[in-house]
């Protein structure tokens, strides 16, 4: 390893931040002209986008029959979007919870987890086989984020014009269709592969340091794969959309469990280790707090910021020493 990989990181890292700035100006514009509030946008579009290096990681990964790199990916990924990508988030901008993201969308990203952690016990409850995530059990979270979809967008048609953002309303109407698009497809274009040179390189380097795959599955990998929505939802905060922010966190963690697992799964049934099962139940207690805060106070402050980069932290320190 030489220092061409320490290029490639840095080139990986620019490539994200300018992305991620384009993409958040292309899917407010767009947001704006099709007259779309941008917590939809951030719900589906964004989130998609976001997470499509989570995708071809997990993709890649069950292809070769390593399932516990796609889990570990997928659990890792999501416990640092609502633990430190969220409160990183909350730091640059308070966002103020809708009523539908309190009692649906939060939920239901809480439920995915849950019912991860049940596929992948069910088989170690009713059999002495290793525990896995089988083919049927992809095809139910295939199953679920059709129904989010369907709901996000039946929500989007009801609420076209009244929850319809000003502001970008207005970005939508200053620019062309050409334009807002071109911006949209070159900064994901830039998120992603700019997040693959930052896992490829970030993981040669924390390989030769002597760190385990499953430890760098858990950190340097989900950490570069979580990047896109780091660097789109702090752009999309620094520029007034926190709506859009959240939307894409929460979309996100949705859309890696009902879709990138699943559709992992159905590719290739994964085998899980015991260890990764702690991981699943820090990812349902912190999506628990995530709600009841939300519940409770009806906003994101940056204390909540604050409690949730702290939450990181410490799961972070727990991982490593486990090792």
């Amino acid at each position: 390893m030489g220092i061409l990989t320490y290029i490639l990181l840095v080139v990986g890292f620019i490539l994200l931040i300018k992305g991620a700035g384009y993409f958040v100006d292309g899917a407010s514009a767009i947001a704006g002209k099709l007259h779309i509030s941008p917590m939809i946008v951030g719900l589906t579009i964004v989130s998609l986008g976001t997470s499509a290096p989570e995708a071809v990681v997990s993709i890649i990964a069950a292809l070769e029959g390593n399932g516990d790199m796609v889990i570990g990916n997928v659990i890792g990924s999501n416990i640092i979007n609502i633990s430190l990508m969220l409160g990183i988030t909350v730091l640059v901008s308070p966002i103020i919870v809708q009523k539908d993201t309190q009692i649906r969308e939060i939920p239901y990203s809480l439920i995915a987890a849950v019912l991860v952690l049940i596929f992948m016990s069910d088989r170690l409850l009713f059999s002495a086989e290793a525990s896995a995530i089988g083919r049927i059990d992809g095809i139910i979270l295939l199953a679920g984020i059709a129904l989010f979809l369907y709901y996000t967008f039946v929500k989007a048609r009801r609420t076209r014009e009244s929850t319809m953002d000003d502001e970008a309303k207005a970005a939508g109407n200053d620019s062309s269709w050409t334009k807002n698009i071109a911006l949209f497809v070159i900064g994901l274009a830039g998120i992603v592969f700019g997040g693959d040179l930052v896992v490829d390189s970030a993981s040669s380097i924390a390989l030769s340091l002597g760190m385990s795959q499953a430890l760098v599955g858990l950190t340097i990998v989900a950490i570069g794969t979580s990047l896109p929505e780091l660097t789109t939802s702090v752009s999309a905060a620094m520029k007034g959309e926190a709506d859009m922010a959240f939307g894409n966190l929460i979309g996100s963690n949705i859309f890696n469990i009902m879709f990138v697992l699943g559709l992992s799964a159905v590719i290739s049934p994964l085998g899980v280790s015991g260890s990764l099962f702690t991981d699943v139940w820090v990812l349902i207690f912190i999506s628990a707090v995530l709600m009841i805060i939300a519940l409770w106070k009806n906003q994101l402050s940056r204390i909540t910021g604050g409690i949730l980069v702290s939450m990181y932290i410490i799961y972070l320190v727990y991982i490593i020493i486990r090792g």
